[in-house]
């Protein structure tokens, strides 16, 4: 007996309309996601006014990068704790908050990158 190679479901181009259907999902259902969205243009500005270097910029990027991917999979995984428990349960609820824990620890680490490396520079460029 052989096994089969499993059947695709979909093109290449349709995992890209899935994936941004996923993004346009979270964009339009999470309030926090727009705050990500403000602080990550606010970001990426200051930066560019700043001039950063390349290192700086990977750090910032990284920091961007993390709190979207939390609050991506956050989202995901609200959605899957609602499929399979559509009424209250106790650890339904552990599942969410430890989500929403996972996107503020997120946040927060962002926030540190970004005071460490917008920092210096900001009160440099705003106090000289």
């Amino acid at each position: 007996m052989t096994l089969k190679e499993p059947r695709r479901s979909s093109s290449r181009p349709d995992s890209f309309r899935h994936a941004f259907a996923g993004w346009w999902y979270v964009l339009r259902s999470q309030r926090n996601a727009w705050i990500h969205a403000l602080a990550t243009l606010l970001a990426v500005g200051v930066g560019a006014w700043l001039g950063l270097d390349r290192l700086s910029w990977g750090l910032i990027l990284v920091a961007i990068t993390l709190v979207w991917l939390a609050e991506f999979i956050n989202t995901a995984l609200e959605a899957v704790v609602d499929l399979a428990s559509p009424r209250q349960n106790p650890l339904a609820k552990v599942g969410k908050d430890v989500g929403a824990a996972a996107v503020l620890i997120a946040a927060g680490a962002a926030v540190m990158i970004g005071i460490l490396v917008l920092g210096p520079p900001l009160w440099a460029r705003l106090f000289s």
